[in-house]
């Protein structure tokens, strides 16, 4: 092996010092500016250093092409290419005779999972460590423990630019050996953009009018300028291939351009290349010739926000080491020129290194690599700048989300297959989930491709044709089946006995880049490989459909679903906005919902690689994450369940709301919930459909209670709710709707323990004497009309209400509603004098007195309240009331009878206050029925027991000239001298009821004439012994007439009348 070390590559003066160092540390750093030689002399130092004998020197590159490229030139340098080798994804140029093998970081990184020890090394060299990306720092770790494992293994750092100090102190104080780079000077221009308004001189324009004034000057050599983004780019060619005078090259340089044109940039030309490119050429690419650069001093620089979840890539300032490697550009052929349109403030302001690619990643693969190899938690990992633990909490929390690892953070079946895929974590779960769904195929190619740079390319002078092209491969709704698309054209394409050359075709028909479609390929077959491995991956053989793709594409990527908000707007996790990406298929063209592989922050969020789906996936797909609420729980009689309305969201975005569910199901206290809002509103309520006798029991026992507190306008006869809910929640289990009702009374096979008793529901019984004062009923010049009572102030029916028949109106009396009903009038009574005119007012004061006074001189129902009550105040105080006196219109309006007008039929027809406003309507009463309808009525005489054999029942009759039907009500008619009774039929249902107690009576008297007869007597003496009680109820009778009435009470409440 030919072991020449170039003079001219100032490496070799620092020879004998490295060669030195590594004999005798484990651990060397070499910082070597650009151009320095290190990458490719530091392999040889090592062999000559007695390294790589029994095992390999191995040295890492950050990208392939430079793995390649570096292996190639070594072996031209030795002369041995047997011993130089190198090793890509996909591509293994190694044998049994290497002695150097070049490789990428990600391939060391791999084979420590096979290999945790690296026993096939002696030496490893990670160059180009000052890119700092998420490899180079994990392999660094790694080897940092692996040093004290293995005392025999080399590690050297060499980089063109870095931290020494740091790297240094992170292994042990390692020596640091610098060797120079340049080997001609650079002499710097400062420039300063002017803002925007400032003769319109941008970034852009000022590049090229410096760039202009370069190419100006006769052999100058090749111009490299910076710009941060692909649009800069394109516009910086534009307008200097417009204003370059002299004869020139103007060449694109960026990551998506096809290798055509890459060449172009390597290729010697005899006009003067100017390379207009991205931070691509700042370290990886060493493009010969340079002799002048024009610094921009910004660059897109990848950050994932852990908050927010998402990758943006702003415009920002470089670090210093980043302006210094491009400055490093030029001056190594001759003296060269740097221009860098940013102060020599604004450079010395800036950060010295770039922030490393783990401090701005989203560490969700390199979490779970480290689980997988078995590194221990990566808050303890030896990272040279230890990632935040906001970072890695978002880690977890995505894999977590995945279904990778446990709650207590090991791998689950799904997270081992994850990791075994050399694939981001939500792509492999994608795979996963394809397998589930029978998507298996189509998933692959999707996963292959999202690991690869979009194959599609656009020459600079070929755009719009290559647009055309590429409208082929778009799929409407789906910017992934629009990638199977392309993948079944380019397949067909290569069938034959000639598939590589289908494929260049393809790719130059297409606008295609042959490389990336080739490693496209190459993945889909590695991730086949590895899937055959486990069980349950099964290749589907029919295609699958756009429904089980695109749930499994959201299986992986299920933070990144978006709403549509309005037009290309979509409202995504965090409650933010993403627009769709304008080379979406997508794009104007969006579902209602979304999932999106990527999103990007430029000049704003952009979801990239979208396709519609459906919002009914989500929750089944979203499974824990889903978060659930609940909202107005309430009793629904029909269902005999507490429902309440559920609302579903995912990361913040709500997939449904308002959905009824049984809120008892939920869970516990959701259950809790639910059993008391059933034994208010169904139990104790009475709102439950279905037949219950302990609760129909209770109804009864609970409404006599009830009606007592409406009649005296006071609470507190019957319980609180409380104690009656007491009642049930001390009997009933975990009982919360009709289903776990039915089932505990079926278990305890009798409802006795649910039945109340007077003392459960009643808390304090009134007087009998003071029920009275609240009669059922008011007896009118049109016979008995019912009364309802109501205690609810505020309401329209609070007071007393009395309902007429609409036939009965003519025939009533206004007057004797005045009085209202004996346990009103007193307040009444009181509220009339509390309202008269000052003057009046004070000469009854104190009012209470003068109320008992008035009450005392009143003779109920008789006439009209309000003359009497002036009549009597005139008596008894000698006071003049006149009746504008009194303030009717001020009186509450429970001191008002409340009226209701009812047609035949006992329908509503008007409510109101006052009497006179029924009249309206009033329809006609309709005439008594004619002789001829009553004609075939049974008629009865002579009755003096009871001989029926049921009661007799109301008879109805067609009227034929109208057509109306008429009820005639059974009436018994007492002959009280033959002593007998009489049966006719009449249309007054009251009348008929009246006279039936009476003609009842007169059976009980012939039946039980001595016990009636005792019963006279002690209704006498009760009469007499309590006069003044009687009189107080405002009865206008005599004492014999109130003994008989005393007497018939009696009989009819011992006879059930």
């Amino acid at each position: 092996m030919n072991m020449h070390f170039p003079e001219i590559l100032p490496i070799t003066g620092r020879k004998d010092d490295i060669i030195s160092a590594i004999s005798s540390h484990q651990v060397v750093i070499i910082a070597g500016d650009t151009g320095s030689g290190k990458t490719t002399q530091l392999p040889k130092m090592c062999l000559e250093a007695g390294r790589g004998r029994k095992r390999i020197i191995g040295c890492t590159q950050p990208r392939r092409i430079a793995a390649v490229s570096v292996a190639q030139r070594v072996q031209e340098e030795t002369g041995s290419p047997e011993m130089v080798g190198y090793k890509i994804r996909f591509h293994d140029q190694t044998s049994s005779t290497t002695r150097i093998k070049f490789m990428t970081d990600g391939i060391l990184l791999a084979e420590t999972r096979s290999n945790r020890n690296l026993h096939q090394y002696d030496t490893i060299i990670i160059d180009e460590a000052h890119e700092r990306s998420l490899n180079i720092d994990f392999l660094l770790g790694y080897l940092h423990q692996l040093l004290k494992v293995r005392n025999d293994l080399k590690l050297i750092i060499s980089s063109a630019t870095m931290d020494t100090e740091k790297f240094s102190h992170h292994f042990s104080d390692a020596p640091v050996i610098a060797v120079s780079g340049r080997t001609y000077p650079v002499t710097y221009h400062y420039k300063t953009v002017p803002s925007a308004n400032e003769d319109d001189l941008n970034m852009v324009e000022l590049a090229v009018r410096e760039t202009v004034s370069l190419a100006d000057t006769p052999d100058g050599g090749d111009i490299l300028v910076f710009m941060p983004t692909e649009r800069d780019i394109m516009d910086t060619v534009a307008l200097l291939r417009k204003r370059i005078v002299h004869p020139a090259l103007v060449l694109p340089l960026f990551g998506r351009l096809g290798g055509a044109d890459q060449r172009k940039i390597f290729s010697t030309s005899r006009q003067r290349k100017i390379i207009v490119a991205t931070n691509v050429a700042e370290t990886s690419l060493t493009i010969p010739g340079i002799r002048a650069v024009v610094d921009t001093g910004v660059a897109r620089i990848a950050q994932y926000n852990h908050r927010a979840g998402t990758t943006s890539l702003p415009v920002r300032r470089i670090a210093r080491a980043s302006c210094d490697q491009r400055a490093g550009r030029s001056g190594r052929t001759a003296p060269g020129t740097c221009i860098r349109l940013y102060s020599e403030e604004d450079y010395l302001s800036r950060a010295e290194f770039t922030l490393p690619e783990l401090l701005r990643s989203n560490l969700a693969e390199v979490i779970l690599q480290m689980i997988s190899l078995g590194l221990g938690d990566p808050r303890q990992f030896p990272f040279i700048d230890p990632p935040a633990p906001r970072a890695i909490n978002d880690g977890y929390r995505i894999l977590k989300e995945l279904g990778a690892i446990s709650p207590d953070n090991r791998l689950t079946s799904r997270g081992k297959i994850m990791a075994g895929l050399p694939l981001d974590p939500r792509i492999s779960r994608m795979i996963i989930a394809g397998a589930e769904l029978g998507a298996l195929k189509e998933i692959t190619i999707i996963a292959a491709m999202l690991s690869i740079q979009d194959p599609r390319i656009r020459p600079a002078e070929k755009i719009e044709q290559a647009r055309q092209a590429h409208q082929q491969f778009l799929c409407p709704g789906s910017d992934v089946l629009g990638f199977i698309k392309l993948w079944q054209s380019c397949k067909t394409a290569m069938q034959g006995n000639q598939p590589a050359k289908g494929l260049r075709h393809f790719c130059k028909q297409n606008f295609c880049s042959w490389q990336r479609m080739r490693e496209w390929f190459d993945i889909h077959d590695q991730i086949l490989r590895i899937i055959k491995q486990h069980k349950g991956f099964s290749v589907n053989t029919e295609p699958a459909s756009a429904a089980a793709i695109h749930q499994a594409l959201t299986a992986g990527f299920l933070r990144n679903i978006g709403m549509r908000k309005k037009k290309n707007t979509y409202q995504i996790s965090a409650n933010r906005e993403a627009v769709l990406f304008p080379g979406s298929a997508l794009y104007n063209k969006g579902g209602q919902w979304i999932v999106a592989t990527d999103f990007v922050q430029t000049s704003q969020l952009f979801a990239r690689v979208v396709a519609n789906i459906d919002v009914d996936w989500l929750e089944k797909l979203g499974g824990d994450l889903c978060k659930r609420s609940w909202s107005d729980p309430h009793w629904q009689k029909k269902s005999g369940q507490v429902t309440a309305l559920e609302k579903v969201t995912l990361f913040g975005l709500v997939l449904t709301s308002g959905r009824r569910v049984n809120y008892g199901r939920i869970n516990k206290k959701t259950a809790a919930e639910a059993r008391e809002i059933f034994i208010r509103e169904a139990l104790i309520h009475g709102n439950l459909n279905g037949r219950y006798p302990f609760l129909t029991h209770n109804r009864k026992l609970a409404d006599r209670f009830a009606e007592m507190e409406e009649k005296l306008r006071r609470r507190g006869i019957v319980m609180d709710e409380q104690v009656l809910f007491d009642f049930y929640d001390n009997r009933l289990g975990m009982v919360y709707d009709r289903f776990t009702l039915n089932r505990v009374l079926r278990k305890k096979k009798s409802d006795a323990f649910l039945r109340m008793q007077e003392e459960d529901i009643c808390k304090m019984l009134p007087e009998t004497d003071e029920l009275y004062r609240f009669p059922d009923t008011l007896q009118t010049s049109a016979g008995s009309l019912s009364l309802s009572y109501r205690f609810q102030p505020g309401h329209e029916t609070d007071g007393v209400t009395i309902d007429i028949p609409v036939h009965s109106y003519p025939s009533l009396q206004p007057a004797i509603f005045e009085w209202l009903v004996p346990g009103l009038l007193e307040e009444k009574i009181f509220f009339l004098l509390k309202g008269l005119p000052k003057r009046l007012r004070k000469l009854f004061v104190p009012l209470p007195d003068a109320v008992d006074t008035l009450m005392d001189g009143l003779d109920m129902y008789n006439g009209s309240l309000y003359p009497a009550l002036e009549r009597i105040i005139l008596r008894r105080f000698q006071v003049t009331v006149v009746r504008a006196d009194w303030q009717l219109d001020n009186l509450p309006p429970h001191l008002r009878m409340r009226f209701e007008l009812r047609d035949d039929k006992g329908k509503r027809l008007h409510s109101s206050r006052s009497f006179h406003e029924l009249k309206p309507y009033c329809q006609k009463v309709s005439p008594e029925s004619t002789p001829q309808e009553q004609g075939d009525l049974p008629q009865l005489d002579n009755i003096t027991s009871w001989n029926f054999t049921t009661p007799p029942e109301p008879i109805s009759r067609r009227n034929q000239k109208n057509g109306t039907t008429t009820l005639f009500y059974p009436a018994l008619t007492s002959d009280t001298e033959k002593k007998c009774l009489c049966l006719r039929y009449i249309q007054d249902k009251i009348q008929a009821e009246k006279q039936n107690r009476e003609g009842l009576r007169l059976l009980f008297a012939l039946e039980f004439s001595t016990e009636i007869k005792a019963l006279k007597k002690e209704c006498k003496a009760a009469v007499a012994g309590h006069t003044a009680s009687w009189l107080s109820l405002g009865i206008k009778a005599t004492a014999a007439e109130i003994r008989n009435q005393l007497t018939e009470c009696i009989l009819d409440i011992v006879f059930a009348v």
